[in-house]
């Protein structure tokens, strides 16, 4: 196994005995203490974005709520293909605002109309108000850029990081079939895939690399309310949809999702989907929030994105 890099290396070495003396001072997490750490880890090592022509907020009206969404467009005027994302944080953190520098270079990097997703947080809004945003705006992302007068290409493709993931694979299984919309592509970036949390490097890198194994459950916790059964919430345990959108799979080696990324990944291969893997042995969960400390990593990342979506099925 390849090396922690030398720079998350020296980070944590400085984070873990804060996160430490918190345990031991019996600190107790709320949602807004992680909502703000992501909010400010995330402005503090993504400080280097592009400037993207065309970015504008939109809200979609669905019945009882309102779903903002933010796009980017690279090249205002020239049509071109969708890809929709959908941000992390454990369905309870993260935000368009929080994600914005990663959608702008997203954006940059692969020329397509980024249109980033608001979705409702937990505990707030528990299983499964959060998928359901995604799967409606997805199910509605036609209409709702015509109704914007947005010029593109019928191409459409998903992506999300961590719990974003999730939700990316989630909306790609269920609306896999459907010919009017027909998603060609997602990207899932050290997904979080298995509610369960049975895979084995929950155990091996579930202490001392950020996302702690404590924390993932308790995410999972405030996520499910009403004793649902996480197992067939699980993207990994659910069984596939008959034609699968072409994947890419980005794994970090020293993330505790690591193991179940790479499991529905050899799921899909298994079921002549096609799925590329991709890790990067080196790297901690949500090494593009950390792009400072890891910048060769995060721009190899963002253009196996971009080699990725040019490639049409």
């Amino acid at each position: 196994m390849s090396d922690l890099n030398a720079n998350l290396r020296a980070w944590l070495d400085q984070l873990n005995p804060m996160v430490a003396e918190q345990k031991q001072k019996g600190i107790e997490a709320t949602p807004q203490m992680v909502r703000d750490s992501l909010a400010g880890l995330t402005a503090a090592f993504v400080t280097q974005y592009p400037e993207i022509p065309g970015v504008r907020d939109i809200e979609v009206v669905l019945t009882g709520r309102t779903i903002p969404l933010r796009l980017y467009d690279p090249e205002p005027g020239n049509a071109k293909p969708v890809l929709l994302f959908f941000h992390g944080g454990g369905h309870m953190a993260g935000s368009v605002e929080v994600y914005d520098p990663i959608a702008r270079k997203l954006a940059h990097s692969t020329g397509w109309l980024v249109v980033s997703v608001d979705y409702r947080l937990s505990p707030e809004t528990p299983y499964p108000g959060g998928l359901d945003d995604c799967m409606d705006i997805t199910r509605r992302i036609w209409q709702i850029l015509a109704d914007e007068g947005q010029s593109i290409v019928p191409r459409l493709a998903l992506a999300g990081d961590s719990g974003g993931g999730t939700y990316a694979a989630a909306v790609s299984r269920a609306l896999a079939d459907q010919p009017d919309l027909h998603i060609e592509k997602q990207v899932l970036i050290y997904p979080s895939l298995d509610y369960t949390l049975e895979s084995p490097s929950i155990h091996s890198f579930g202490e001392g690399h950020l996302l702690e194994e404590h924390r993932i459950r308790w995410y999972f916790d405030h996520y499910f309310r009403n004793d649902e059964n996480r197992r067939q919430a699980s993207p990994l345990h659910q069984s596939l949809a008959r034609r699968m959108p072409d994947t890419l799979i980005i794994t970090a080696g020293y993330c505790p999702l690591h193991d179940e990324g790479v499991a529905y990944g050899q799921k899909l291969q298994a079921a002549g989907q096609p799925c590329t893997l991709q890790d990067y042995p080196d790297m901690i969960h949500a090494y593009l929030n950390l792009e400072n400390l890891a910048p060769e990593a995060c721009a190899d990342t963002y253009q196996r994105i971009a080699d990725f979506l040019k490639t049409e099925d």
